[in-house]
């Protein structure tokens, strides 16, 4: 088979050989050395008359997974007419199919699903009976099961045919009376002798999830065996479809941008395609805690109005710490947060892991700290016209201020979510705004505390 190009700059390749003189079956040649992805970019730039000509270039299984790619299949269905469009859908895979038909509006799904396969829609109403947040719901049944009990050229007779419907074939997958007894290798299947008992090459071990289990609480577990592809049971310990690798992959990747949405005070992603009143829902409580606990910062900044008064030019560098403090906070708990995924973490790897930021947060606290003394205490002499001493003395008090902040903030943004984890409460959507406000304050006091004894009680600034 010819390799495939992947590159998405092939787009305009492909038009110019979709537009050319060349034969149908030019074209369908040519356009077999491109990627999928890159043919259906190129057929969303096409006009409508040569849209419909892709049922020529391609056989129906390659088309299937073109139009897997496209993003709004509403707008093309027309092109293929609604039988034609069916026709794709019975051949992709179950999840993606599934995906398309949600994205669609009520009538256009109505007056596809007459067109789908018997076995398609049975399939389709399954995963559709579980919740979106449960594994069922993203299972695709592109997979082999053959029977225990076969000999090794059964197997691979039973291979070869299921392989013509079916290319998610690196696991074979075997049952025992419709039951799920374990999985083969294809390489072991393949490398086995003919006289070999396939008993010998099962995995009765190999790992396997329930379609009712929860994505976020089997996450880490399916993750871990790294395997291609990973059968989902019914409650009778039946196959019902299989998780891939692409799927694992794209359910970490959901629950990343769920928790950096969290720490942002949301508690999902932002829809585009979501209504202002539920953006205002999913925002408004955490902002008003926010609020509140701003109120709290601002009234422990109003007790030191008398430094203010007598040294204004302390409140120009008020947001430099706060800001070091409220950066540094955001790092440890991000990179603890990817820690605590991690549910076999024991206590001891916890506490190492505390020491670390610590040490990190003294490192580099006393960095920060020496070089805004200088910088700052120069920039006071010289911009500001203040004696030397006075200037220091001043920049001293920033540069011990975002020590502390920067040694305080590194512990709390670690503490504080490995604390909520504990109580069972997400650390991600709750620690954010906690931490950054511990961290104002703690920054707010330490510096103008410094400020009203150094300054004022002992040097007498002015």
């Amino acid at each position: 088979m010819t390799e495939r190009k992947y590159n998405n700059d092939y787009v305009q390749d492909i038009l110019h050989i979709i537009s050319s003189d060349h034969t149908i079956e030019e074209k369908r040649n040519l356009l077999d050395e491109y990627h999928d992805k890159d043919i259906a970019e190129a057929f969303e730039l096409l006009p409508k008359e040569e849209r419909k000509l892709f049922f020529d270039y391609f056989d129906i299984k390659r088309l299937s997974s073109i139009i897997g790619y496209i993003e709004d299949p509403e707008d093309y269905i027309q092109d293929f007419g609604y039988k034609k469009y069916a026709m794709l859908l019975n051949k992709m895979d179950l999840d993606d199919a599934v995906d398309i038909l949600e994205n669609l509006n009520e009538n256009t799904k109505s007056r596809l699903l007459p067109y789908l396969h018997v076995k398609r829609r049975e399939d389709i109403f399954l995963i559709k009976s579980f919740n979106p947040d449960q594994i069922g719901h993203e299972i695709t049944t592109n997979f082999i099961s053959i029977e225990r009990g076969l000999t090794i050229r059964q197997a691979m007779k039973e291979l070869v045919r299921q392989s013509s419907t079916h290319d998610n074939i690196n696991t074979i997958y075997v049952t025992d009376h419709n039951q799920y007894y374990g999985a083969i290798d294809l390489k072991d299947l393949i490398v086995a002798r003919e006289n070999d008992n396939l008993e010998e090459i099962i995995a009765t071990s190999y790992p396997h999830v329930y379609a009712h289990e929860m994505i976020s609480d089997c996450i880490d577990k399916i993750r871990e065996y790294e395997e291609d592809s990973i059968p989902v049971l019914n409650d009778d310990n039946e196959i019902i479809g299989v998780i891939t690798s692409t799927d694992i992959t794209d359910f970490i990747e959901d629950e990343q941008d769920e928790d950096y949405a969290k720490l942002a005070g949301m508690t999902e992603q932002s829809d585009l395609d979501e209504t202002v009143k539920d953006g205002m829902k999913k925002r408004l409580p955490w902002l008003i805690l926010l609020l509140f606990l701003g109120i709290i910062v601002s009234t422990v900044v109003g007790l030191f109005e008398s430094v203010v008064a007598e040294i204004a030019i302390v409140v120009c560098f008020q947001s430099l710490i706060l800001d070091m403090a409220g950066n540094v906070g955001t790092q440890s708990l991000a990179v603890t947060i990817r820690l605590l995924v991690d549910e076999n973490i024991s206590t001891k790897d916890k506490l190492k892991f505390i020491l670390k930021e610590l040490n990190i947060g003294l490192s580099n606290g006393m960095i920060l700290g020496l070089l805004s003394f200088l910088f700052i205490g120069f920039y006071i002499m010289i911009a500001k016209n203040r004696p030397f001493m006075d200037a220091f003395i001043l920049s001293g008090c920033v540069g011990v201020s975002l020590f502390v902040a920067m040694v305080f903030s590194s512990l709390v943004g670690v503490v504080i979510p490995m604390f909520f984890h504990k109580i069972k409460v997400d650390p991600a959507v709750a620690s954010g705004p906690l931490i950054t406000t511990i961290n104002d304050l703690v920054a707010v006091v330490t510096y103008y505390g410094l400020a009203w004894l150094l300054l004022i009680q002992v040097f007498h600034v002015h």
